[in-house]
């Protein structure tokens, strides 16, 4: 059977035709751009046929063809299998890393002060936590699992409900002792609003305008105030007198135990129409690495 060994090539061609660019697959790949342009190379020689479309010019300078685009989904098929294949063969072993995917508020607010307790259990295992905003290729990545906030809907990924959360107004102790007069949301009027942005452009994501509509003070103004894209940074801001934020509660939980945050009108609920979820490619959901962060994840959010 002749067909080429080239599995860096392939690699190469496959995360070079993804990024539209050799520079940044030679990022992905911790190679340089010339190795990448290089085994490329090599696989359209043994082709005979070139597998890009370059250009000196222009936003995209590197298109694959016609036949390459064909050829891709296959390619990323294969080589997907290919890595959970060898995660197949590292089951039986007694070490490995484990690698995560979550916001870095919710690393910060709720992971980190638990994630002791995994590594107590699972004493060979490894975390490595990737923190961010952005949506990550788990494949290209080699992201095991991961914690989303939404709907509960991400293609190509299983999602299984985490943590429901109520969404509530906070404040310092001593802010609250500063304006005394606060009995009713309406007289949230001309108070310091703290806005969290980290997830402004979801759909379904709730704000201030959306909760005072629910607790009957839509009269209040929201087109002022401090604005920041971070939960953790807005909780850290009202835990700094600067205001009344919109506290999500698995976010603030450790802060109201704790005592540096009040919780305001607390006969007043307001559930999110979000939730967090743990998510991980299907084929994946039996090794043990990462069937084992999950159940544990399960259990400290019932606990």
């Amino acid at each position: 059977m002749k067909s080429p060994v080239h599995l860096n090539a392939l690699r190469a061609f496959e995360a070079s035709a993804r990024h539209q660019s050799f520079a940044a697959a030679a990022q992905e790949l911790h190679v340089t751009p010339a190795a990448v342009g290089q085994l490329v190379r090599t696989l359209e020689d043994w082709l005979g046929a070139p597998l890009f479309v370059r250009s000196s010019s222009g936003r995209v300078r590197l298109q694959p063809t016609a036949t390459a685009e064909r050829a891709l989904p296959e390619i990323r098929a294969g080589l997907d299998r290919l890595a959970l294949g060898l995660e197949r063969l590292r089951e039986g072993s007694a070490s490995g890393v484990l690698t995560v995917t979550v916001s870095p508020a919710f690393a910060a607010k709720w992971l980190l002060p638990r994630i002791e307790r995994f590594q107590a259990a699972w004493p060979d295992t490894d975390v490595r936590l990737d923190t961010s905003l952005k949506p990550v290729d788990f494949v290209a990545q080699r992201i095991d699992a991961g914690v989303r906030y939404g709907a509960g809907h991400w293609p190509g990924l299983a999602a299984d409900k985490l943590l429901e959360e109520e969404i509530y107004p906070v404040c310092a102790p001593g802010w609250l002792q500063q304006h005394p007069a606060l009995q009713h949301p309406a007289d949230l009027a001309g108070e310091a609003l703290i806005h969290d942005l980290s997830l402004a452009g979801h759909a379904g994501y709730p704000s201030w305008a959306n909760w005072l509509a629910h607790a009957g003070a839509s009269e209040v103004p929201t087109t002022r105030g401090m604005q920041i894209n971070n939960a953790a940074a807005v909780l850290q801001a009202a835990i700094d007198g600067q205001g009344v934020a919109l506290a999500r509660s698995v976010m603030a939980r450790d802060d109201l135990a704790s005592g540096r945050l009040l919780r305001l009108f607390p006969t007043i609920h307001y559930a999110s129409p979000l939730a967090y979820y743990i998510v991980y490619r299907p084929e994946c959901a039996t090794l043990p690495r990462l069937a084992a962060f999950r159940d544990w994840l399960l259990v400290e959010a019932a606990g």
